[in-house]
């Protein structure tokens, strides 16, 4: 998440109350979680485990919970509770805006596009050309749709991003400041729900077509001319890549990747990234091929003990 222009360090740390190492003129463009960090973006770390690879990150600016070195080039901001204050910061620069009505004011919806009763549509929406949104669709604020999308009934673009933080007394959420973003030609079934980013973007590629009842976890990207069956489950943080097809109830683990041209068979549990081009089945995932050889081979179990009980005999 860009903010809309550029302020100090020495701004945001009187935004969150904090401590800062670094110029008090060091420029901070924006905030975003690791994987999709640029110079100029907030990171947060809270746990020492992970604070190599945050201080080592393209951000240049590290919201974290202990002073330490700071590397060249960067600017530390130190806080006791840098999950609490990645949350303030959200809420500041887009904090939610309530609607009183069914397409806001802001929303913008292009030419030939033609919105059904009883959808809604957010604040700041854009909708291209030729769009077909069914009923009872509801779009959340910032959600960005290209042209010629259709939309069918009960779907639901941008609701937050399933990411909490466990404390002594409950769950903590993650408050979700990204986007969706759609681009051309796309088609998604009834009852789908389409993470928004944590900062960044979920991002279903032009001429992907999802079926019904179908989940995108938040940050995930899947690529052009996807194919995605009914009660599929794809987690946060995934890439999917150019021309993948997921048959009915794939169900896949977060941050992983997915090649191009892969196919991923019916109730196939995605445990870990997987090469393009290749055809795969099973839980935990295998290439087809050598799953359906052991299977074939567990059948073969009964026959074995029986010629193995037989020549004990």
């Amino acid at each position: 998440m860009k903010f809309p222009q550029a302020h100090t360090l020495k701004e945001i740390a009187a935004i969150i109350d904090c401590k800062f190492v670094g110029s008090e003129q060091f420029q901070v463009l924006g905030m975003n979680e690791i994987h999709v960090v640029e110079p100029g973006d907030i990171v947060f770390v809270d746990h020492p485990k992970y604070y190599d690879k945050a201080l080592q990150s393209a951000a240049t600016i590290v919201l974290i919970n202990k002073e330490v070195d700071c590397p060249d080039g960067k600017a530390l901001l130190i806080s006791d509770d840098p999950f609490r204050d990645f949350n303030k910061l959200t809420n500041h620069f887009r904090p939610f805006q309530a609607s009183n009505v069914a397409i806001a004011a802001s929303a913008q919806i292009g030419e030939g596009t033609i919105i059904q009763p009883n959808s809604f549509v957010g604040n700041n929406v854009t909708i291209g050309k030729n769009c077909l949104i069914h009923s009872n669709v509801s779009i959340y604020d910032n959600t960005v749709i290209g042209d010629n999308v259709i939309i069918h009934s009960g779907t639901i673009l941008g609701a937050d991003a399933f990411y909490y933080k466990k404390r002594p007394e409950g769950f903590d959420q993650l408050i979700s400041g990204g986007r969706v973003v759609i681009e051309d030609n796309v088609g998604i079934g009834a009852l789908c729900t389409i993470d928004k980013g944590v900062t960044g973007d979920t991002t279903i590629g032009a001429g992907t077509k999802i079926d019904n009842q179908v989940h995108v976890g938040h940050d995930t990207f899947i690529g052009k001319k996807c194919l995605i069956a009914s009660q599929t489950g794809i987690a946060g943080c995934v890439v999917i890549e150019d021309e993948v097809t997921l048959w009915g109830q794939v169900g896949t683990t977060s941050g992983i990747r997915i090649g191009a041209k892969a196919v991923v068979m019916g109730q196939t549990g995605v445990t870990k990234s997987i090469d393009g081009g290749k055809t795969y089945f099973g839980t935990p995932v295998e290439e087809s091929r050598e799953k359906l050889k052991q299977l074939a081979n567990v059948k073969k179990i009964p026959e074995i003990l029986n010629k193995l009980n037989q020549n004990e005999g």
